[in-house]
């Protein structure tokens, strides 16, 4: 792992803000009662990212904005040193930050809004976001976005796309609904001094538990609006499954995988797993398992949990089987780490 790292708040971006202000374009300013109608971010370094580091790119370019002069491969190095992986999660992304840098901090939260997302910008903070993505000629994937702008009288976000370029703008509708493939999942990446601006902006979601709460309604609404939607059912398994709620969790993803859900699904998200497992459905464990599997055999999760059903059904050579498999994709992956010791013991 990277040693710890000290850094200051990158000195670009103040003479960019006051450059900024001397031709009379507006600069983000926060405020706790209105957000501007338009504010963009200077000091971001934009970068293309190499094979499967969409993840690691984007994070990339968000430090780069608080003055971090690193690449993209250092950060997969401790992500996804298998240059296959398929996944990052924000969660992921958090405790990297969280973990390598001194006076950096960083955190993920679920049900975002494009309100939320506009008010940190202004306040001068990107935010990262984790969408679905069609590019031309390919089919549905997970995709971050670092949304460094927006504009009102444009309807749009401005992003810095790790894969489409910088300044790449977004339509408030088609950011939203992409959004939602993910939960609205988004990670916000702060200097430690001011990670009181940060919780003011989240409010009650800079709680966790509240916000799985506050997530879990939002699911609900969006399935009673609009029942045929796949991924409002799969928010509304992911919402119960951090609350716990696995029956209920389990009976959510049912419906969203009998509507149908992009074949890439389960390469992002693993909720689906946890739910099943914790209500003894171990052969649908294993049956999704060999189903991801056979779409790429580069992502950890998938051995990790398939490895659980087997252990849970007496297959213990099989399980370590699994366990180490899950290592091989990605030898910092700990639950499979502490599964295989567990189980050794």
């Amino acid at each position: 792992m990277l040693p710890k790292r000290t850094l200051t708040v990158n000195f670009v971006v103040l003479v960019s803000a006051v450059l900024w202000m001397s031709a009379g374009i507006p600069v983000a300013v926060a405020s706790s009662h209105t957000t501007p109608p338009t504010a963009h971010l200077m000091g971001v370094a934009h970068t293309y990212q190499t094979w499967n580091n969409c993840g690691p790119a984007t994070l990339t370019m968000a430090l780069s904005y608080w003055g971090w002069p690193g690449d993209q491969g250092l950060v997969a190095e401790s992500l996804r040193p298998n240059p296959e992986d398929k996944n990052v999660s924000p969660s992921e992304m958090t405790a990297f930050v969280n973990g390598e840098f001194a006076d950096l901090r960083a955190v993920h939260r679920y049900a975002g809004s494009l309100k939320l997302v506009k008010g940190l910008v202004a306040a001068g903070f990107p935010v990262i976001i984790e969408t679905g993505f069609i590019p031309e000629g390919e089919d549905w994937m997970g995709h971050y976005r670092l949304v460094v702008g927006y504009d009102d009288a444009e309807a749009a976000l401005f992003t810095f796309d790790s894969y489409q370029g910088a300044g790449v703008p977004l339509a408030y509708d088609d950011a939203d609904a992409l959004w939602q493939h993910f939960n609205r999942a988004y990670v916000v990446v702060y200097p430690a001094a001011q990670e009181a601006d940060v919780a003011h902006h989240l409010g009650d979601d800079w709680e966790a538990d509240h916000n799985a709460q506050r997530a879990l309604a939002a699911a609900q609404s969006e399935v009673e609006a609009d029942p045929g939607n796949p991924f409002a059912w799969f928010n509304l398994g992911t919402s119960y499954t951090y609350s716990g709620q696995y029956a209920e969790a389990a009976a959510a993803y049912d419906e969203a995988f009998a509507i149908g859900l992009p074949w890439r699904m389960l390469w992002y998200q693993f909720g689906p797993f946890e739910a099943y497992l914790n209500t003894d459905r171990l052969d649908d464990v294993v049956a999704l398992a060999r189903r991801n599997h056979g779409n790429t055999q580069e992502v950890e999760e998938t051995y990790y949990y398939w490895g659980l059903a087997l252990q849970r059904q007496g297959e213990r050579d099989e399980a370590g089987a699994k366990f180490e498999q899950a290592i091989a994709a990605n030898r910092y992956f700990d639950p499979a780490h502490q599964a295989l010791q567990a189980l050794q013991q």
